[in-house]
């Protein structure tokens, strides 16, 4: 496994919270309008995310540990995300996470009888574009102005300003935008 996974051990309190948080989840959280981004932003707040301005995190995200969440300006994680945030996720400004996407922060050793859980954070830079359906692995850093396309799969940290695609993902060529210098 890559040397940036650590072995994570869960709290008896960590389990709890995680308890709280799945009824507020199914009560509060999943069956709002999906206007509402502000309320479930609030939500996320009260279990400790760190969300910047106008994020939209939709209904049926889910995510498993909102306190190890962070969304910078008008981030956005779309319907169906499955947010495994064991270790710390990070999205940068302007980056959407598109459907039925999964970021998955952490594994299990399976060279050990106990198969411990193994974390490590994800952290996508600002202005990436994360495709539907795509998984993005445990430890792994996406470079600003990326875009990963749908049902690639990402194992490796990526480059800024690249455009992705297969699985496992690999840049295949520069992204352009008109208009506008990269970097």
């Amino acid at each position: 496994m890559s040397l940036k996974l650590k072995i994570k051990q869960l709290s008896f309190a960590n389990k709890v919270v995680r308890a709280l948080w799945n009824i507020v989840w199914l009560l509060l959280f999943r069956p709002t309008p999906r206007v509402l981004h502000a309320w479930r932003a609030m939500l996320l707040r009260l279990f400790g995310a760190k969300l910047g301005k106008a994020v939209h995190v939709y209904p049926s995200a889910k995510i498993w540990a909102p306190w190890n969440l962070e969304m910078d300006d008008h981030a956005c994680l779309s319907e169906q995300v499955d947010c495994y945030c064991v270790a710390k996720i990070r999205i940068g400004k302007h980056s959407t996470v598109s459907q039925y996407s999964f970021l998955c922060s952490a594994s299990h050793d399976y060279t050990q009888y106990a198969m411990p859980l193994l974390a490590a954070p994800i952290t996508i830079g600002d202005h990436v574009w994360i495709t539907a359906d795509v998984f993005v692995g445990p430890g792994v850093t996406i470079g600003d102005g990326v875009v990963i396309t749908a049902r690639s799969s990402v194992f490796h940290d990526m480059p800024g300003w690249m455009v992705a695609t297969g699985n496992p993902a690999l840049p295949i060529k520069p992204r352009k935008l008109e208009g506008i210098t990269n970097g």
